[in-house]
């Protein structure tokens, strides 16, 4: 269990959940859901046929990575935005955000129907047609437009993307020094690699809604009437920022590299509804922000309990992935 994530029992839910809607309705089941690695999440039934699902953040005194500053706080933000602005986007409904000096952050949400697109890769489900509605509804996700780049409130951002992504890198880079990540270059040369390379960022011009953690883990899907899978939700939307709409095919992508699959149902479906060329300085783009996810994911490995003894394979494949993406840069 991660050190970010808190251990809650029933009686701990029903405490949540009555300082959110108050003494009615009560808890009738509630339990653990499972994939996150950053807050403890239950999903929860109540006694007016409602289920919800409640997100607690971690206790104030436990030490986080700079861009995690107030992340139940930015995915309530979240769903307002999409609600408001994206509404073909199928996220949870916010039903109340809790800030207590005893209680700590916390979210309660609407449940959506549907299982996660991993495990239905799991059980040898024919995903395409979900990863086609996925790539539509990013499209949509990324019309709505900020008034800046980067994350907000007092983390890293910019007036520029390029000085938003840098910010976002020197981070990183900084957490990795605090937790004594080891890196495959030191700090320095990777800050010199991805400055050498920052001005490809500069044809961005407008500051898109980026969900920035779709992996299959954060995809629901559900069967209809006529038994066809049907893409019914994007969740967990705390990481979420203002950028370059590209980003956010990298985590549909998890190790693998966009600009190698072109025809995947995903890629081709986001195309269709806004389309880029796949010219050298979208490639180099694609490359810069796989380089921001890999060296994100190992720099969370200690903070999330995480060691290479503990899961070498991770580490293993970590640090291959980033070394590549570095390598690519430095060429």
């Amino acid at each position: 269990m991660s050190p970010t994530q808190r251990a809650l029992d029933p009686d701990q839910v029903r405490r949540f959940v009555a300082a959110s809607l108050g003494p009615a309705p009560r808890v009738t089941e509630c339990g653990p859901l499972a994939g996150g690695g950053f807050a403890a999440v239950w999903w929860v039934h109540l006694d007016d046929g409602r289920r919800v699902v409640l997100k607690v953040g971690p206790f104030p005194h436990v030490p986080l990575l700079r861009y995690e500053l107030d992340m139940i706080g930015a995915e309530a933000r979240y769903l307002r935005l999409v609600a408001a602005r994206a509404p073909a986007v199928p996220v949870p409904p916010l039903l109340h955000h809790g800030s207590d000096p005893e209680l700590g952050d916390w979210l309660l949400t609407g449940l959506l129907p549907g299982r996660t697109l991993w495990d239905l890769t799991q059980d040898g489900v024919d995903t395409d047609e979900i990863r086609a509605e996925l790539g539509v509804a990013l499209a949509a996700l990324h019309r709505v437009t900020g008034e800046h780049y980067g994350y907000e409130g007092d983390r890293a951002g910019g007036d520029t993307w390029r000085a938003a992504y840098t910010a976002m890198v020197g981070d990183l880079l900084a957490d990795a020094a605090d937790w004594r990540v080891p890196l495959p270059l030191p700090a320095e040369r990777i800050a010199e690699l991805v400055g050498r390379h920052a001005a490809v960022l500069d044809a961005v011009r407008r500051p898109a809604l980026l969900h920035f953690d779709g992996w299959a883990g954060n995809i629901l899907a559900t069967a209809g009437p006529d038994g066809r899978l049907r893409f019914t939700g994007l969740v967990d939307g705390e990481r979420y920022l203002w950028g370059d709409p590209l980003m956010d095919l990298i985590s549909p992508l998890l190790y693998r590299r966009v600009e190698d699959e072109p025809d995947d149902p995903l890629v081709r479906a986001y195309r269709a509804a806004a389309p880029f060329p796949w010219d050298a300085g979208v490639r180099r783009r694609l490359g810069l922000y796989r380089l921001y996810l890999y060296l994100l994911m190992t720099v969370e490995q200690p903070s999330r309990g995480i060691t290479a003894s503990d899961d070498p394979a991770r580490a293993a494949r970590l640090a291959e992935l980033l070394g590549r993406e570095l390598s690519d840069l430095d060429t």
